[in-house]
């Protein structure tokens, strides 16, 4: 079965840039669906999922919405939108890859769905921020950040070339995708079983040592770096049902809430 790329954005400012994107990926054999989150203009390119579509799945009138008057309040409606929308997408098994592109309301927005998305799923954005502090948006989940170079407004000698690439890094991470990282339900017990282990420089050694031990018991450990975001990330996973035990024996991280 042919994989399919899902581009989201504002097709009402953007509608060119991603017109090119999905034909370029079209080109490398995959399917596209356009999500379109845009409100205030028409869009130029039709998509596949309307922004009436995500406004109303984000509990809001696009109405209201598309006055200018409520900025703030359309950001979060359409973040939410397009989160349920990508979510649903994923779990009926019609999203192999995600690729967004933007300035920093449509970043924010766009990495709000990725971020609902499981680890290992193709996540990429496009975007003006992409080669700064991208920690905000990308939380504690694998979004591959692109840096637009330019702004995303049209096609030129730059955004072309920006654009080719970043058609050929989504398809290149959905052409080359496993199977899920986590083994499904009916699979469970079939593989070992998971512990997460915290680490830093100071604790290497007893991490390492504990972790051998563990692995000859038959456990497979994921080590997390104790600098913020891995032991966000660790409890992220956590909370996500992932491990069966966790070994903590960096707590580093402590120091960061005093």
């Amino acid at each position: 079965m042919t994989k399919t790329v899902v581009l989201v954005g504002a097709m009402d400012t953007k509608g060119a840039d991603f017109a090119f994107v999905r034909d370029a990926i079209r080109g490398a054999g995959l399917n596209v669906l356009v999500v379109d989150f845009g409100v205030l203009g028409e869009p130029g390119l039709a998509p596949d999922v309307s922004r009436a579509e995500v406004a109303a799945a984000g509990g809001g009138d696009l109405a209201r919405l598309r006055s200018g008057e409520h900025k703030d309040d359309a950001m979060a409606t359409m973040a939410a939108g397009l989160t349920a929308i990508v979510g649903r997408l994923h779990r009926e098994g019609g999203l192999d890859g995600i690729l967004g592109m933007g300035g920093t309301a449509g970043t924010s927005i766009a990495c709000a769905a990725m971020r609902g998305l499981p680890v290992g799923v193709p996540k990429l954005m496009v975007s003006t921020v992409g080669g700064g502090d991208v920690a905000p948006y990308a939380g504690t989940k694998d979004i591959t950040f692109m840096p637009s170079v330019i702004d995303v407004a049209g096609l030129n000698r730059i955004s072309r070339l920006v654009y080719r690439n970043a058609a050929g890094a989504i398809a290149g991470m959905v052409a080359g995708q496993k199977p899920p990282p986590y083994p499904p339900p009916e699979e469970e017990g079939k593989s070992k079983p998971l512990i997460a282990a915290t680490m830093f420089g100071n604790t290497t050694a007893a991490v390492d040592r504990a972790r051998n031990q563990l692995e000859r018991s038959g456990f497979e450990v994921l080590v997390f770096h104790a600098t913020g975001i891995g032991g966000r990330t660790m409890e992220d996973l956590v909370n996500d049902g992932q491990f069966q035990g966790v070994l903590d024996l960096t707590t580093t991280e402590l120091a960061d809430e005093v």
